[in-house]
């Protein structure tokens, strides 16, 4: 991995600062940081000049879905394509995803994601650091809950097929605590659960109340007890105030916060996760790609009032990280950047707020904080490179072309000077 300092280059640390600096790396850590003249460069360290290009942490999805779609017809895809096809799809959207600057995911539900994990850290493909749910939870009638289909077989215990969006359907304290433990079982780094209904499920709506209080405290006592948080797709007012009562620390989606959850948000150290390029992407293509209609007319209604209630929020003090919900295909792996430009366009942040929200907070949101996000002495060496200011121009991060250099763990992924 060797020894290697990073100069003539303006460091954004994910803390809000920016400076012209070098960086030191050593064993895939970094080891000094600072302005210029204030970085010792150590005799035997390769010294690599950036040309006055900007270096950012690597930049982290904290909410998306590595099941390798390619329609975004959720109903006849999955009943149609072979899992091995899916996986080798997967495979391919990694490469696009650390390719565009992105060193970290959350995936949020799938099967492959938290199973192909395995291979990217033995380096067996390239690919981002990938933090997995796996089998996502969910009541019966749940956003989970595959509606078009007799219920036997959506729950992965008793179909035992493999498909990419898998789900555990548990009702009942006791059940979930249950689902919990295969959830672990499966190798799930954190536990996702479904609090609402939502848009791409078939049969019920976003501000459907789905598991109770008390069964998000079972899951959360038993991810707890297991050193992992809770992430839970959330979108109507009651099941987002449930689940951080429950002690979840990540809400996906919020459509319909409100005050008084974004004061409990705030309160209890909550991590929110908009999630405003799905809604985005399915306004402007989710007919052409194949979405269904009660999708389209679900994600128009919503809009307004999620783009309305998150600025509010925002504007209140929310801890706010960047999160896609994109799949692959026509919602592809590498516009991920498309999360940071709404943030600014839609919510109102200043381009500085919305890349520490995909650095810092996001990293917080995947439960890292304490290992990747910034750059700061310490911390695990996850790098990018961009030709221009993101800071003034935040289109430079939606093309792969601009990011010049990509460093996770220390090891260089991608170098294009």
């Amino acid at each position: 991995m060797g020894r290697y300092v990073l100069t003539n280059c303006y460091v954004f640390d994910g803390l809000g600062n920016l400076f012209k600096g070098s960086v030191v790396v050593d064993d895939g850590k970094i080891v000094d940081v600072g302005s210029v003249g204030s970085v010792e460069v150590p005799k035997d360290a390769e010294v690599i000049d950036l040309g006055g290009m900007y270096l950012l942490p690597g930049l982290i999805d904290a909410h998306l879905h590595l099941v390798g779609m390619r329609t975004g017809d959720f109903v006849k895809e999955p009943l149609l394509t072979p899992y091995e096809t899916f996986v080798a799809r997967v495979v391919k959207d990694l490469e696009e995803l650390i390719y565009s600057g992105f060193t970290t995911v959350g995936d949020a539900g799938s099967l492959i994601a938290v199973k192909v994990k395995q291979a990217v850290n033995e380096g067996t493909i390239v690919g981002p650091r990938i933090v997995a749910a796996g089998l996502t939870l969910s009541p019966t009638f749940g956003h989970g809950d595959t509606h078009y289909l007799p219920i036997e077989y959506v729950d992965f215990r008793t179909t035992r097929k493999l498909t990419p969006l898998a789900s555990l359907i548990c009702d009942g304290v006791d059940e979930c605590r249950k689902a919990a433990r295969y959830a672990l079982r499966e190798d799930a780094d954190f536990i996702k659960i479904m609090a609402t209904g939502g848009v791409l499920s078939q049969k019920d709506r976003p501000e459907y109340r789905q598991f109770t209080l008390e069964e998000i405290k079972a899951i959360v006592d038993e991810a707890r007890a297991a050193g992992r948080f809770v992430h839970a797709h959330a979108q109507g007012t009651e099941g987002i105030k449930n689940a951080i009562l429950g002690g979840v620390k990540v809400i996906a989606h919020a459509i319909y916060i409100d005050e008084e959850c974004s004061a409990l948000a705030k309160d209890l150290d909550v991590v929110v996760v908009p999630t405003l390029s799905i809604v985005d992407r399915i306004l402007a293509i989710g007919s052409k790609i194949g979405i269904p209609e009660w999708g389209l007319k679900k994600a128009e209604e919503a809009n307004k009032a999620h783009i309305s209630n998150i600025r509010k929020a925002y504007k209140s003090g929310v801890k706010i990280a960047t999160g896609t919900d994109f799949c692959g295909g026509p919602l592809r792996m590498g516009d991920n950047a498309l999360e940071i430009k709404l943030l600014v366009e839609k919510i109102g942040m200043e381009p500085k707020e919305a890349l520490i929200a995909a650095t810092r907070v996001a990293a917080e949101a995947v439960g890292l904080k304490d290992k990747v996000g910034t750059i700061e002495k310490g911390k695990i060496a996850d790098l990018i490179a961009v030709s221009g200011n993101p800071l003034s121009n935040l289109d430079i991060l939606m093309s792969k072309d601009n990011i010049k250099l990509v460093i996770k763990e220390g090891k260089i992924i991608k170098k294009l000077f």
